[in-house]
């Protein structure tokens, strides 16, 4: 369920409100492992865009931006990787490291990736196309933004 504001834009979220998602893990003893993620049935939104990071060089940080509205699961493909997010309040940092769970990012957060191992795959599904207009890419603005909001 999305939290909207009187014009239908998304409200005011907090790190509280972005969670780890466990997906079923489908096992077979000699063919690996299955992993499904479904609009409207895995997912509380429609996937429009899928990207993914990987060859991230040892020491370097991917994210620091926000989005205004879109939404995003996370998911460690391969390896691992720390995502810190940031509702302007409040830090908390998520630790990715299994295939079949996925960091639910709720619009208006700041995020920070971190802490990739060799190897590591960042699977992105978002809930829209790219939009430049929804990127907030510096950190004083961010501030401005949801600051914004909790004075509507």
């Amino acid at each position: 369920m999305k939290n909207t504001d009187d014009s239908g834009k998304p409200g005011r979220f907090s790190v509280s409100d972005c969670r780890i998602l466990e997906f079923d893990k489908h096992h077979s003893d000699r063919k690996g492992n299955l992993t499904v993620i479904e609009n409207g049935e895995t997912l509380p939104f429609d996937v429009k865009r899928v990207y993914y990071l990987y060859d991230v060089p040892a020491g370097e940080a991917r994210g620091s931006h926000a989005h205004r509205s879109l939404e995003q699961l996370m998911v460690a493909a391969a390896g691992s990787f720390s995502v810190t997010l940031d509702d302007g309040r409040e830090k908390k940092t998520f630790f990715l490291n299994r295939p079949n769970q996925g960091l639910y990012i709720k619009p208006g957060m700041w995020r920070d990736l971190s802490d990739f191992c060799s190897g590591a795959v960042c699977m992105v599904l978002a809930s829209e196309v790219y939009q430049e207009e929804d990127y907030i890419r510096d950190y004083q603005e961010f501030l401005e933004f949801v600051n914004s909001k909790e004075t509507k």
